[in-house]
């Protein structure tokens, strides 16, 4: 069977394959837990085992955060020229190519995304770790020489140290990556925490880390919760720095905690994307865009956009072609090629959506489509679009990490730009119009980290992504990705000599 053809295979038979075992990956050996705690995970799509794990507790976390420090503080990784970790990293990377399918696969049996998205994440996030590689030779400090003919100026950068990172559950391989690669590109060690519903393709990387020559205890892996797990992480002092990606009222409560130890922390949170469409625009491209962006990965986004900003005069008609188009995304089974969107990926976050919906028909707004989970096996919700949003509704500035659409209107650039600042968001928008200076008068003023003009959710290893105000602290991608994981010591250096400040002259 060709791996990538799932037309000579049924999802049964995908289905009925022993769960993944998956164990605690702690100083360069496999272990279980101390206590024997294990943690089970179920397909979202199909309620069927898909995966069982040890479960890392405290001592496990403590066990992980040890060897990670005794591997920065006196192994070999942070100091191999950059040429050595570039290499390791591109074994790395041609690693996740050749398990492409076997990642894929299971990230979309614990996700509930379909398997051709699963198949593409995993595909970019080989091309971050090849960049990562580029980025460990290029990484370098500074010299002065204009400081006087008794002085030079010298700055290095050196990695930070030990790097806790905690990822979520919608991209998980995707954004373990837009981090890990970075920080071992800096010379830097780690301890990894995934999302314990979406833990698989995390700890298949750790068997490609070690298949590729990664030294002992470089890299740890711990598959557990985040009262436990994750707050470890936060709060031990040998963690030098934290790599959070998540929900904005977690990351809050994480920089908290970090700040007892005052180490270094990013964080990339929550989004209330805007894509604004003015009436000139391309409005078959913006209209392929609305659609694709709610609904891409069930709306499990932090880029998606859930904030359709559409001018007054093309507001009814955009609308209606939006409910329409929407009618036509393919939802069902992960497994099956034809399908768009898939399951949401837990209960808790089903009721959620159920919940932001249920709110906004309660204020007044109107469920054009959808609006509703889908009855039978698996966690399903209908494409959602709601329309006649008013701004102070909450489905209008809250996260609501589903498929559902909300429909603002908007009179002129100054609303629209307004409208689009109008949350404590600020990580993606979109502007739609053939004008350049609506384009980029719109740009300019919105605040968001990224702003696609004509576009949405692209994205490149070389352009810098983060968010403003409570979207995030820092950036992850771009050329500095690995510079974030440093710290920069100046060496200041006296020629000749030093005359005693205390003598006479």
């Amino acid at each position: 069977m060709n791996p990538c053809d799932l037309s000579s295979s049924s999802a049964a038979e995908l289905l009925a394959r022993p769960p993944y075992a998956g164990r605690l990956l702690i100083d360069g050996d496999w272990a279980d837990a101390r206590d024997g705690a294990t943690l089970e995970r179920r397909s979202p799509a199909h309620d069927v085992l898909v995966a069982r794990y040890a479960q890392a507790g405290v001592a496990e976390a403590q066990a992980a955060i040890g060897a990670a420090r005794r591997a920065f503080d006196s192994g070999p990784w942070p100091r191999m020229k950059g040429a050595e970790r570039a290499a390791l990293l591109r074994r790395v990377a041609d690693g996740i190519v050749r398990h492409q399918e076997r990642l894929a696969l299971l990230e979309t049996l614990e996700n509930g995304k379909p398997l051709a998205q699963s198949r593409a994440e995993i595909a970019a996030a080989a091309e971050l770790w090849h960049y990562a590689a580029a980025l460990a030779r290029q990484l370098k400090g500074d010299s002065y020489d204009t400081l006087g003919e008794d002085t030079l100026g010298v700055v290095l950068r050196e990695p930070v140290g030990v790097v806790g990172i905690i990822t979520p559950w919608n991209f998980p391989f995707l954004i373990v990556s837009q981090k890990l690669p970075f920080a071992l590109a800096a010379g830097c060690t780690a301890v990894v925490k995934p999302a314990e519903v979406t833990s698989g393709t995390t700890v298949m990387l750790g068997e490609i880390l070690l298949e590729a020559g990664l030294p002992a205890g470089v890299v740890n892996i711990l598959v557990g919760t985040g009262p436990v797990v994750g707050e470890t992480l936060v709060t031990d002092a040998r963690v030098d720095m934290l790599s959070f990606t998540g929900s904005t009222a977690v990351g809050k409560a994480a920089v908290a905690k970090a700040a007892g130890t005052l180490k270094k922390v990013s964080m990339e949170l929550g989004g209330k994307n805007p894509q604004i469409v003015f009436p000139d625009a391309d409005l078959e491209a913006a209209l392929d865009a609305a659609v694709f962006g709610v609904y891409f990965n069930a709306g499990q986004c932090c880029n998606s956009g859930s904030r359709l900003l559409v001018h007054d005069a093309i507001a009814a008609e955009f609308t209606a072609a939006v409910v329409e188009r929407s009618k036509r995304v393919r939802m069902g089974d992960p497994l099956d090629a034809q399908t768009q969107v898939g399951a949401i990926t837990t209960e808790r976050q089903l009721h959620a959506i159920e919940a932001h919906v249920g709110a906004a028909r309660e204020a007044g707004a109107c469920i054009a489509l959808g609006g509703a989970r889908c009855g039978g096996r698996g966690l399903y919700y209908e494409p959602t679009v709601v329309s006649g949003v008013g701004r102070d509704m909450a489905i209008a500035h809250e996260e609501v990490f589903g498929p559902v659409l909300a429909v603002l209107t908007f009179r002129d650039l100054d609303e629209a730009v307004e409208l689009a600042n109008s949350t404590l968001y600020g990580l993606s928008a979109a502007v739609w119009s053939r004008d350049v200076d609506t384009c980029l008068g719109a740009a300019r003023r919105i605040k968001a980290g990224t702003v696609w003009v004509n576009t949405f959710l692209e994205g490149h290893a070389e352009l810098p992504f983060g968010g403003y105000r409570q979207s995030g602290l820092g950036r992850e991608l771009g050329r500095h990705a690995a510079e974030d994981y440093t710290e920069t010591k100046t060496l200041h250096l006296h020629l000749g000599q030093r005359t005693d400040w205390w003598l006479p002259a």
